[in-house]
């Protein structure tokens, strides 16, 4: 976008339970947070200018989804379920597929894959 001010994108996913979301998000991340900026927030880059928060929050927990691009929903399938990550089943769209994972606060995180078909 020529001019655009816009530089990154945080989703924000509030939680109740700080340490057991924090555990969750780095097994299906693969790593620890690459910034927890303060006490009950934890972050992971996933992308260039894409990250996802972990924040307590327990008014607001559970009621986020946020969609996560990948370029093989399989590969994403299998690496969640070698570290204990539940996934649900392909639904396959046409012009996406995807597939679910739900965090201990009941926050979703929806795997999507783009299809390759013209």
């Amino acid at each position: 976008m020529p001019g655009s001010n816009l530089v990154n994108v945080v989703g924000v996913l509030p939680v109740t339970d700080h340490a057991k979301a924090v555990a969750w998000y780095q097994k299906w991340v693969g790593r620890a947070p690459d910034v927890e900026p303060m006490e009950g927030i934890a972050e992971w880059q996933l992308a260039e200018n894409a990250w996802i928060q972990v924040a307590v929050d327990p008014g607001s927990a559970g009621g986020t989804t946020v969609v996560v691009g990948v370029e093989d929903l399989d590969a994403q399938r299998s690496a969640c379920a070698a570290v204990e990550v539940a996934v649900g089943e392909v639904s396959d769209h046409g012009f996406v597929k995807t597939a679910e994972a739900v965090d201990p606060a009941g926050n979703k995180i929806l795997f999507v894959q783009e299809s390759r078909e013209p």
